[in-house]
């Protein structure tokens, strides 16, 4: 039955097409002028009554609009057809939901979109698109959607359209054809930049100074180790907790700062002296930091089981009190620092500047070009412009509120914040049913450089003035503000990961390959199982075996969307 279906769909719609041709066939002139004059001035009342919404900040009288909203819960025996957010959309926008997705998860969400793009379906307004550059790419090619330039240009408020002036290379994944496809969603930046967290009541009992070279560090990991002041024994203590499973450049207990210390940082694709895009991890410096990871791995400053370990299983040979060296973000205060805190009373730890390397060189990842998601925007739909009006509100009035505004203490009374013995507060654990998992179609707004700026100034020993700064002032610890200001203190040094774009044809074949002998072979030569020397074995494997070719690929596409 499905195999005739599938045969006779398409004949009636070729018998209907040529009845429809035939019964026009002496007006189709006349048809194409009216309809041409009839999608003129549909655009022209669109656009003027779109210039209408931003100047008066809604739409009036309301709009429809379709979009996709994220896993949310929902509180106070509301639903995702009735619920705080979307009375407040309408109320104070002009906008509410019609035939908008609510996907159970990201995955499920992924598959609903490829099945929407094979069968036709019709897709909402505004298309949420995770990251993911093959499926930005499918979405593109779809046809189904409209390059965002002049809207972009035409609509978006100041904080947004200088973000993307001020980092260009925010647009590479959402480029083609010399056009930008995807409005980006901000995100705070340099939030996962390394540091090195070190147990500083170790540091203190040693009477230790930072370390400010490789070999600074390793003269507090041999102390830590052989001078425990915590009374251990050389065999109880691994001083640097890192994970070596899958990815070395990773987001606790990752390399990336040691590679960095050597000239490159590994798994990414970094600008060299021409401009030109070069793999990191087959650049010379990485050959120096395996080197030395060999040295470390000999002298027991690193766990024989790291091979094995993702990135929480490292940071709890750090919680545990087994370790005094842990990479990691400015969070870690957070989690997993209050695990450490409950094991070993007494203990202490602070974030600390990575260390260079003995030419001098630092250099660490970076984290993004604060983009956490992106919208696409259907070429069908009736209001485009719409999630703009809807993000630059959230990015005017939310992510950074003004004293006395609506939105001072949070995003809605009785559920984010509350009045309590007669005093606004928006601490959860004085508010009755607190609740802030609002269904913001865009996700929470965030100015990317707002978090780090704000805990530097906390860290200077600044009063905090605005509701934002209150709070980051009440809910961050003094230690996370700190390590802030460490991550700044070396912005310069962080080396951005340029290549974003979807797989080339050479990767789609022959990557997966390539990686996992990078990966083998690094654990061999860090291991000792494999000589130093045989990391230029690799290299010439890995350019003969597809590397060269990706690299002339990544490069084109560099040069494609950077123009």
């Amino acid at each position: 039955m499905g195999k005739m279906r599938k045969l006779w769909m398409p004949l009636v719609a070729m018998m209907l097409f040529m009845s429809a041709c035939s019964s026009n066939s002496g007006s189709s002139s006349t048809a194409t002028d009216a309809d041409s004059t009839k999608t003129s001035e549909t655009k022209t009342e669109t656009v003027s009554e779109a210039d209408e919404a931003f100047k008066n900040g809604k739409y009036d009288p309301p709009i429809e609009i379709s979009s996709v909203i994220m896993p949310r819960d929902y509180t106070k025996g509301e639903t995702k057809e009735n619920n705080v957010h979307d009375r407040w959309m309408l109320e104070t926008l002009g906008i509410k939901h019609k035939d908008t997705w609510y996907p159970a998860g990201s995955d499920q969400y992924k598959q609903q979109l490829q099945l929407a793009l094979t069968s036709g379906e019709k897709l909402p307004d505004f298309v949420m698109v995770p990251t993911d550059a093959v499926l930005t790419n499918q979405l593109i090619d779809s046809g189904q959607f409209m390059p965002i330039d002049d809207l972009f240009k035409k609509y978006a408020n100041k904080v947004w359209q200088d973000h993307a002036e001020q980092n260009p290379e925010l647009w590479y994944p959402f480029t083609k054809d010399g056009k930008k496809w995807n409005l980006p969603i901000m995100e705070y930046t340099d939030n996962d930049d390394t540091v090195l967290w070190l147990r500083e009541d170790w540091m203190e009992k040693l009477k230790l100074e930072a370390p400010k070279t490789i070999a600074d560090l390793e003269n507090i990991m041999d102390k830590f180790k052989n001078q425990n002041p915590d009374g251990l024994t050389p065999k109880q203590v691994y001083p640097l907790a890192i994970s070596l499973k899958s990815n070395t450049n990773t987001w606790m207990g990752g390399l990336d700062w040691l590679f960095g210390a050597y000239g490159s940082v590994e798994e990414q694709w970094n600008k060299d002296a021409s401009g030109n895009l070069e793999y990191g991890s087959v650049n010379p410096g990485a050959k120096q930091a395996l080197a030395k990871l060999q040295e470390w791995m000999e002298k027991g400053y690193i766990h024989p089981d790291s091979a094995l370990w993702d990135e929480g299983k490292s940071a709890e040979l750090w919680t545990k009190g087994d370790a005094g060296v842990l990479p990691g973000a400015n969070w870690v205060p957070d989690w997993p620092a209050p695990d450490l805190l409950k094991n070993v009373p007494g203990s202490k730890y602070k974030a600390y500047p990575v260390p260079a390397g003995p030419d001098g060189l630092i250099g660490t990842k970076w984290q993004n070009s604060g983009v956490n998601s992106s919208f696409m925007i259907n070429k069908d739909a009736k209001h485009p412009e719409a999630i703009i009006l809807y993000y630059n509100y959230l990015l005017d009035n939310l992510a950074n509120p003004a004293v006395g505004s609506p939105y001072e203490y949070g995003f809605a009374k009785g559920y984010d914040w509350d009045e309590v013995d007669g005093q606004p507060t928006s601490d959860k654990d004085k508010i009755k049913d607190f609740f802030d998992k609002f269904p913001f179609i865009t996700g929470p707004a965030r100015i990317p450089n707002l978090y780090m700026n704000t805990l530097v100034k906390l860290a200077d020993g600044a009063k905090p003035e605005t509701p934002y700064e209150k709070q980051q002032a009440q809910f961050r610890k003094p230690e996370n503000w700190y390590a802030a200001k460490v991550v700044m203190s070396q912005i310069d040094v962080r080396k951005q990961n340029y290549f974003t774009g979807a797989a080339t044809p050479t990767m789609i074949s022959k990557w997966n390959l390539l990686r996992q002998s990078e990966l083998e072979t690094f654990n061999k030569i860090i291991y000792g199982k494999l000589p130093v020397s045989a990391f230029d074995d690799f290299v010439a494997s890995w350019k003969a075996n597809g590397g060269d070719q990706v690299t002339k690929e990544v490069n084109e596409w560099f040069k494609s969307v950077s123009k």
